[in-house]
């Protein structure tokens, strides 16, 4: 018993209450219900079973973490929870009124049968794109959707109105909008390690995953999923397990977009300046 008393960490026991009652098997003459982690091929030769049996195997792993744990762990926050995000964002990163960080990851896929040309990626390479907006903690709370929210907490008597200043037009930066671009960079710090620990973790997917489209959207979610337990329940994450990503910098030219999101940011400097904020 010593393995599972002392090797087997918290989260796997957390796993296997959780999905017990979906998961659980009997033992039978011929086999005892184990299991391991391992890739696919070992797996089959340890238990005798074939690959097929061991992809079923984790689809329905994977299909039980989409019923019983994705909904309560990647979800749209309550209102007051927002409130507690955006209050724990801007004292950690800097920047008010935010919830999270969106980002993006290319993941390796087959190339479709149909509208392949539609995942074919600037690099060169078929690919699904996982769009992911974190907490100030680097947990996913949404996933292959964009949520905007802002929270206004100045007084009613001094309500921040983020729409009214109008766009300026101009291809070079002031300083105070170089200072803006700086501050942003360290807030998008937290998605960059989210995608690059949810990377290091899950290294399927950093690997061209050959699964039907629906169901690689499912592992990936899986792994959003489990990378979440992971962090909430303070497993070690190894440095050694980084992967490469690309660095955000800061642009030293305004990019053209439309008014409303000019405006927003515009505000958004604009009130940085005006309260003095240093982070």
């Amino acid at each position: 018993s010593h393995w599972w008393d002392v090797i087997v960490p918290d989260t796997i026991n957390y796993l296997c209450a959780r999905l017990c009652h979906v998961l659980e098997r009997t033992d039978t003459n011929f086999r005892k219900c184990l299991a391991i982690g391992s890739e696919y091929r070992r797996i089959g030769h340890l238990f005798g079973v074939s690959l097929t049996t061991v992809c079923a195997c984790v689809q329905e792993f994977c299909a039980a973490i989409q019923t019983v744990l994705v909904p309560e762990l990647i979800e749209i926050p309550s209102a007051e929870r927002f409130e507690e995000m955006a209050a724990y964002f801007e004292n950690r990163w800097g920047p008010p009124q935010c919830v999270g960080a969106i980002d993006g990851s290319h993941i390796p896929i087959i190339a479709p049968t149909t509208y392949h040309s539609d995942f074919f990626n600037r690099k060169g390479w078929h690919s699904l794109i996982l769009q992911g907006v974190v907490d100030g903690r680097g947990l996913f709370w949404n996933i292959c959707k964009i949520f905007f929210h802002y929270i206004l907490k100045k007084s009613e008597q001094s309500k921040l109105d983020i729409m009214s200043l109008e766009a300026h037009h101009t291809v070079r930066l002031t300083t105070e909008q170089q200072k803006f671009n700086s501050k942003l960079s360290r807030a998008r710090v937290g998605v960059e390690h989210a995608f690059g620990r949810l990377k290091g973790r899950w290294r399927c997917l950093l690997q061209k995953n050959e699964c039907d489209m629906e169901l690689a959207k499912v592992i990936v979610t899986t792994c959003c999923a489990l990378h979440t337990i992971c962090e909430n329940h303070g497993e070690i994450y190894d440095n050694t397990w980084d992967v490469s990503a690309a660095e955000y910098n800061p642009a030293e030219a305004v990019p053209r977009c439309s008014d409303g999101r000019t405006s927003v940011r515009d505000a958004l400097v604009q009130l940085l300046q005006d309260n003095e904020l240093v982070f």
